[in-house]
């Protein structure tokens, strides 16, 4: 598939604003400010679940945790409530965010409100690039964040979590967990699925 120069505009733009994260995690040997690598790892999910995504969906993939780290957790409720309260607080601001950096790049009304609809995730069982979206995003979720989960939850409690997880996947989606190389804890509790 060819993209546009837009579309190398903006995700200049997309990595110049994730760079900015102060947190740094380490993958394959490497330091990378964490919303760079998450954009990047949500990307290639993209292209593995659908090799020939559309531009828009390339574009919602590399947004979809831009600039995280500017709506703390912490200013939420810490419960179940404030917890959603923040996940919806985040999609609006991840789509506003987009919306911005398309603009500045040069694209339109129509394909500025395609990626904020799947950063919103508004047709999320409707919409197949929705949905792939989706998949990838659970699919970072486990090879970036899991390890994490683990070593702050007890069992049960991630295994509730993966389960909510895999729930929102599709089967071309869950078919690719096997690629993601877990530690023995990710395995045992993977295994209970």
């Amino acid at each position: 598939m060819e993209l546009s120069v837009l579309y190398g505009k903006v995700i200049k733009l997309i990595d110049q604003a994730n760079a900015a994260d102060p947190v740094t995690i380490e993958y394959t040997g490497q330091q990378y400010p964490k919303e760079v690598l998450y954009a990047q790892r949500h990307l290639a999910w993209v292209l593995q679940l659908h090799p020939e995504a559309s531009e828009c969906l390339r574009i919602a993939a590399k947004t979809q945790h831009i600039c995280r780290w500017e709506i703390p957790r912490a200013e939420y409720p810490m419960n179940r409530a404030g917890y959603f309260k923040w996940r919806e607080g985040l999609k609006r601001f991840h789509a506003e965010r987009a919306g911005v950096l398309m603009a500045e790049a040069g694209y339109g009304t129509d394909h500025i409100k395609r990626v904020q609809s799947l950063n919103l995730k508004q047709q999320l069982k409707s919409d197949a690039e929705c949905q792939v979206l989706e998949d990838a995003l659970c699919l970072t979720f486990l090879e970036l964040g899991f390890d994490d989960l683990i070593a702050k939850y007890d069992a049960d409690k991630v295994l509730s979590i993966v389960q909510k997880t895999a729930v929102k996947m599709s089967d071309a989606g869950k078919s690719m967990i096997n690629r993601i190389k877990f530690s023995a804890q990710g395995q045992a509790i993977l295994a209970q699925l």
